[in-house]
């Protein structure tokens, strides 16, 4: 599985080969070479379709990052639940004024 930058860097490179080609295929259309289209055409599909995938993967890979995220917490807080508990109380409790603050001043 590629790194997160390696596969970002890939699709914007893909990207820009989309963007590139598509401006040649647009080039073509208007000089009416079918041929000159007939040949831009596949490497548009190709790149894009590699486009395609490289998003998957990234969407995979942050999907993947996020779930050992939420499963690092839970464990944390499985192992530390008066730490948890403790955190939580203190967000609550700045939120809670934040608020009461913002309520208070309209």
């Amino acid at each position: 599985m590629p790194t997160y930058s390696k596969a970002r860097e890939q699709l914007i490179d893909d990207v820009r080969a989309v963007i590139g080609d598509t401006e040649e295929l647009l080039r073509a259309l208007g000089s009416e070479s079918k041929e000159k289209i007939a040949g831009v055409r596949p490497r548009v599909e190709a790149t894009v379709a590699r486009a395609k995938a490289q998003v998957a993967e990234l969407e995979a890979a942050a999907e993947a990052r996020a779930r050992q995220a939420v499963h690092s917490v839970d464990v944390y807080a499985h192992d530390n639940p008066w730490t948890t508990a403790g955190v939580a109380a203190g967000v609550g409790a700045a939120l809670g004024a934040i608020i009461g603050v913002l309520l208070a001043r309209r």
